[in-house]
């Protein structure tokens, strides 16, 4: 394993996934649905985190129908699937987190092959609009957040449920490049950074080795940015506050900062009383019992 992380870590570094475009400029009068609280889009991410992932679903499926030009529509339809997943195998949870074989290795079982073809369908939709988009308009805001999305979540795809863990790796150092690039023309897609930070703390778990090597790829790990990026979005996020929460609670548990944890379940709680991932966390940091099942 640790070769072919070496061999990973030497392709990066020769061939970068920087890519250089141009900022819109200052004046823009877009109005991007990524950046402002679309009601629709809103109520579909609060389904979301309440785990009614089909309501979700077809709240963000009827708005990217009559808006079938923006990647951010696909992007919410790839979120919500690989939500749904990591909530059928446990992965947003403490046993999940604090587990190194888990968190470090993937899941035990395999993941649903029709949500899988869900949301690899509704990545490739969204990588196909950002790219006629940037094609049109070099820096187009609305398509970097959505490659953002889409190489954070492909990752996260690959790594977690697929244990695929080099080609992962690249993804993972793909969407770091593309926040940059968006948070460098947007500074206010405050969303965007949930995907370096959670990059930044889960390479900061790795052994030193492994790390070291890695570095020479240009993937750098660091849990305490990582968290500290990851608190950038639970606090000033839009669509995945709540998401960014509830990574760094887990991330919070596995550092012993319980504080810290106690107080994200506590306001993911008080904002998703009918989310039985979010009270059954609560209930275990509290060390009360668990009212609700995390599985169905």
């Amino acid at each position: 394993m640790l070769s072919r992380l070496i061999a990973l870590a030497l392709a990066l570094l020769l061939c970068s996934t920087n890519v250089a475009v141009a900022a819109p400029p200052a004046d823009d009068p877009v109005v991007y649905p990524a950046f402002t609280n679309v009601p629709e889009l809103t109520d579909g991410f609060n389904l979301l985190y309440e785990q009614k992932f089909d309501q979700a679903r077809a709240k963000f499926n009827d708005w990217e129908s009559r808006n079938p030009d923006d990647p951010f529509g696909p992007t919410t339809i790839a979120a919500s699937y690989l939500f749904e997943e990591f909530y059928r195998q446990g992965v947003l949870t403490s046993e999940f987190y604090c587990d190194d074989k888990k968190f470090l290795h993937g899941i035990e079982s395999k993941p649903d092959p029709e949500r899988l073809k869900g949301f690899q369908h509704a990545i490739s939709s969204a990588r196909g609009l950002a790219g006629a988009r940037l094609r049109e308009k070099p820096g187009d805001p609305e398509a970097l957040f959505a490659l953002t999305m889409a190489a954070g979540m492909e990752s996260n795809s690959l790594v977690v449920l697929l244990k695929k863990h080099l080609d992962g790796l690249k993804r993972m150092k793909e969407a770091n490049d593309y926040a940059k690039q968006i948070l460098a023309v947007r500074p206010d897609a405050i969303d965007a950074y949930v995907g370096p930070g959670s990059a930044n703390y889960i390479i900061g778990c790795l052994s030193g080795t492994t790390r070291f090597f890695l570095w020479f790829g240009g993937i750098h790990g660091d849990k305490k940015l990582g968290m500290e990026q990851v608190t950038k979005t639970a606090e000033g996020g839009r669509y995945l506050k709540p998401f960014a929460k509830i990574l760094l609670a887990l991330a919070a548990l596995r550092e012993k900062q319980y504080e810290l944890a106690r107080t994200n379940l506590r306001e993911l709680t008080e904002q998703y009383p009918d989310s039985p991932a979010f009270a059954a966390e609560y209930a275990k940091v509290m060390k009360r019992p668990i009212r609700a099942e995390i599985h169905p």
